[in-house]
């Protein structure tokens, strides 16, 4: 490896690094103010708060790479300016497109690695960050997961212990569903099957229901059964995808289409995970274009306020696009993709000349 590659390898890690652990301690500080308002009332030992904290801080901070790249690389030609490194290069034949493409380079490398090892880590995590804060939530009565076996809800009503489970669902009905209510010694009260309920609010319709209670079984048109569960909170209870690791987004994906559920945030999630290495080298190559067009600017503050703003804006446009895809109002593909080729023609126009800067 040449040398100047390594140099330029080094440093922009070294920013890279640096840039990450300061985020890392803002994202712990501010979380850690927000567990101690969640546990105040709480019966809970004191570092309880900051231990979770630490959990739920990587996946906070996974979601922030993009802006940690862009101030990276700004800090790393603001050194190369500030020791004249930059005109070395220059009088060594170093063309800016070749830094350009060095630091895209590195940047896509990284991405890769941080989606590898970074995210599965931050997800596993978050998932023990939300079990344990689910303790301490009313929440904690309830619980509903998705496998090959269809949806299968743990519900408390009336001090009794209500295990659902339905194959799929279509509309507001869970079908050919099936409902055991156990009382606190979890001993069997009735068990309930149907082929339809309608779950369009927390007051269910069960249709054609066949209640067995002992040996002794009816059959009625229709009943109806309280839970604190109906279709809208079974549509958004998996909607932290971010403590899901590749593999278990995949399943769950799977696991989903077996339910007839809809797959659109998984699809997006999976689809930002697999584009993050792109995303990220375009934030790094965004940065580099901001940097050599400003390189006459005396103010560091300036310029790096130059690219904070890009970077909202660019936040904006894909939150813009992630909600449209979301609703279904786009396609999932164009809700991640378009933000991406914007990002791609900005970039191509104004690194025109680039070696003349």
């Amino acid at each position: 490896m040449k040398i100047y590659i390594k140099f330029i390898i080094q440093n922009f890690l070294k920013s890279f690094f640096n840039v990450s652990l300061i985020f890392f301690c803002l994202v712990i500080i501010l979380n850690l103010l927000t567990e101690i308002e969640f546990f105040r009332n709480l019966d809970v030992k004191y570092y309880f708060p900051i231990y979770v904290s630490i959990l739920n801080s990587p996946s906070l901070l996974f979601e922030m790479f993009p802006f940690i790249f862009l101030v990276s690389t700004q800090l790393f030609f603001i050194n190369l300016f500030k020791n004249h490194q930059i005109q070395t290069f220059k009088y060594s034949g170093l063309k800016n497109s070749k830094i350009l493409i060095i630091l895209i380079s590195i940047s896509f490398i990284t991405g890769i690695i941080l989606i590898t090892l970074f995210y599965n880590l931050s997800s596993n995590l978050k998932s023990i960050y939300l079990e344990l804060k689910n303790t301490y939530t009313s929440d904690d009565k309830y619980l509903a997961v998705i496998t090959n076996n269809g949806l299968w809800i743990k519900d408390n009503v009336n001090e009794k212990i209500n295990i659902i489970n339905a194959t799929k669902i279509e509309d507001t009905y869970l079908v050919s569903a099936s409902i055991t209510e156990l009382n606190k010694k979890f001993n069997v009260i009735k068990h309930i099957e149907s082929e339809k309920i309608d779950i369009s609010d927390k007051n269910w319709k069960i249709i054609n229901p066949k209640v067995y209670i002992g040996n002794n079984k009816s059959e009625y048109s229709e009943i109806k059964f309280y839970s604190n569960f109906d279709y809208k909170r079974i549509q958004s209870l998996f909607s932290n995808l971010s403590s899901l690791s590749i593999f278990e987004l995949f399943n769950l994906q799977k696991n989903y289409k077996l339910l007839n559920l809809s797959t659109t945030e998984v699809k997006i999630q999976i689809y930002k995970i697999f584009s993050y290495p792109l995303y990220l080298s375009l934030m790094a190559f965004l940065s580099t274009i901001i940097m050599f067009n400003t390189k006459r600017f005396k103010s560091d503050t300036l310029k790096i306020s130059i690219g904070l703003f890009f970077s909202v804006i660019i936040y904006y446009m894909n939150n813009f696009f992630n909600v449209m895809g979301k609703t279904e109002k786009i396609p999932v593909v164009f809700s991640i993709w378009v933000p991406i080729i914007f990002l791609i023609f900005i970039n191509l126009i104004f690194s025109k000349k680039i070696n003349e800067k």
